[in-house]
């Protein structure tokens, strides 16, 4: 493997800069000219990539379904399976960051700004216009919190833990870049180092910074719309272009700082402004209610689990799933080139096991009690009488969290910890974004120059800000949830490769492991014999 890592190297000193050159100038192009065709052709580009996602989501949502549930007992099966006691990095592999540390990092990057939102808008949402029972009724409430925890739960980071952990494993145990090329090692052997292996690596460049960018274009909207419903302050462009930069800066620093200084100690801070959050909530809100809901919610989920999972309304022929689930595993599996590898550059150390349960089970479990928090609550005000939430969803979803605080006291206190913690999050997702694409363009370097770090981080921040001014944040929006349906193939292919590098070590450790025990054995005949010798020579 060394010697694939050298000839890796060899091409990365180009002007200076140590990239891996088809990726790092091919993505910059191809980046450039898709931000000039989509602010051109904005409006067509918008009804074009609709009519993609819409024709992949009636044809193609059951293969997503299919799919993801497919990942999700994959990664079940490794972690119980022979493999699960294999360690990244080597049996003397020791974990690099603290366990809340990982957590932490795993929830930040993982799914932390989409819940601020979502948690109660979601809800809601289902609970007006459910997919089969009748809206707003108890029936429908139990509905609604059923399919939002579907789509924030085991399957979503089932799709996380299997990239992250084919990404960990080819890089720390078998020496391969931090690049997802390296995950078809045992697909395609020393292709991955040729043109192929850099169409894979640019695919997942663009797909991350575009990802990136319109979710940080859009949660700025969010941002924007909070702070003018709490604080007044206009939310219009200037502001929203302002805090781009300002959430940027933040995130170029962190960059700048490294993983252990830089986002670590940001995620971590980040959880403790969530916990604090999530705290208030509980004792200043119906706090018996939400522990009580919260287990109801888990029984529910997990005896409806393979029902809803599978779901296809195949037989209610309607398509509610479209805008929904399909949209969900399409954006999960679109986002896994970033979420995954970021996972896997904070999780050298840990064994397979331990990594997957880590990455399904307390991460689901937190999001769950947060929905339980915020969207049952939301839910029990609603059959209570109070359409207010109801309104604020329907006019605005960015101002449903802040809505929700006025019916508690401290409400602007609340609401100026929502709007930090948004921030805060913002700010972790663009800089462990930035790693990422760093570590892809630079042929799996995982600390490459501060220079090429900023460069990344300051680019998020620019397409971002040029796409809100221009108005194609909807069209790169759409095209990244299209882009879900190829990729799903390719963690398909992902599922066997790492099988099949598993299978190998696992077979080379057991002939090494049957190698050192007929060692063994022949060292204990040959002392016999020696013994045995030294003894007759005693009786000559």
């Amino acid at each position: 493997m060394s010697k694939k890592i050298i000839r890796s190297d060899k091409k990365k000193s180009i002007f200076g800069l140590e990239v891996n050159g088809p990726v790092f100038f091919t993505s910059s192009i191809l980046i450039v000219i898709g931000i000039a065709l989509t602010l051109i052709f904005k409006e067509s580009a918008e009804a074009y990539f609709e009519t993609i996602q819409s024709t992949v989501s009636d044809y193609g949502g059951w293969f997503f379904v299919l799919c993801v549930n497919v990942f999700l007992f994959f990664v079940l099966f490794i972690a119980f399976s022979k493999f699960g006691k294999l360690r990244l990095g080597g049996k003397d592999a020791e974990p690099e960051f603290k366990t809340l540390s990982w957590f932490a990092m795993l929830f930040s990057a993982g799914m932390g700004i989409g819940l601020l939102f979502w948690s109660i808008a979601e809800p809601i949402t289902h609970f007006n216009a459910p997919p089969s029972a009748d809206g707003q009724t108890i029936a429908a409430a139990k509905e609604a919190m059923n399919f939002t925890f579907l789509h924030w739960g085991l399957h979503a980071w089932g799709i996380y833990a299997l990239v992250g952990l084919s990404l960990a494993y080819f890089t720390y145990s078998r020496g391969l870049p931090l690049t997802i090329r390296s995950v078809f090692y045992p697909f395609l052997g020393d292709k991955i180092y040729g043109i192929v292996g850099d169409i894979i690596d640019i695919f997942a460049v663009l797909a991350t910074l575009f990802g990136l960018a319109t979710s940080l274009g859009f949660g700025v909207q969010q941002v924007a719309a909070g702070l003018s419903h709490v604080f007044g302050i206009s939310g219009g462009i200037t502001t929203q272009v302002m805090l781009i930069g300002g959430i940027t800066a933040v995130a170029t620093l962190s960059v700048i700082l490294g993983v252990d200084k830089g986002v670590r100690v940001l995620s971590e801070w980040n959880m403790r402004i969530a916990v604090v959050l999530l705290v208030l909530v509980v004792i200043l809100g119906s706090t018996l209610f939400i522990f009580e809901s919260y287990l109801e919610n888990l029984g529910n989920y997990a005896s409806s689990l393979f029902e809803i999972s599978l779901w296809n309304e195949s037989y209610a022929g309607t398509s509610w799933q479209n805008s929904w689930t399909v949209f969900y595993w399409g954006w999960w599996i679109a986002w896994s080139p970033f979420v995954g590898m970021f996972i896997a550059r904070v999780s050298k150390g840990r064994t397979i096991k331990e990594f997957i349960l880590g990455v399904l089970i307390v991460p689901t479990l937190v999001t769950f009690f947060w929905i339980s928090a915020f969207g049952s609550s939301a839910l029990n005000d609603v059959i209570g009488g109070d359409q207010i939430l109801v309104q604020a969803v329907g006019d605005d979803v960015a101002t449903a969290l802040f809505v929700f605080f006025e019916s508690f006291p401290f409400s602007s206190v609340l609401s100026i910890i929502g709007v930090i913690l948004i921030i805060g999050f913002f700010v972790t997702s663009s800089d462990s974004g930035s790693l990422v694409i760093d570590s892809l363009t630079s042929g799996g370097k995982i600390d490459a120059p501060v220079g090429q770090r900023i460069f990344w981080a300051v680019a998020e921040g620019a397409v971002a800000a040029v796409l809100l001014i221009g108005g194609g944040l909807g069209a790169l929006q759409t095209a990244s949830v299209a882009t879900g349906l190829p990729f799903a193939l390719i963690l398909l292919i992902m599922c066997y490769s790492l099988y099949k590098g598993l299978e190998e070590e696992i077979t080379k450790r057991e002939q090494r492991e049957k190698k050192e025990e007929e060692k063994e054995y022949e060292n204990v005949v040959r002392n016999i014999i020696k013994k045995r010798n030294q003894q007759n020579q005693k009786q000559d």
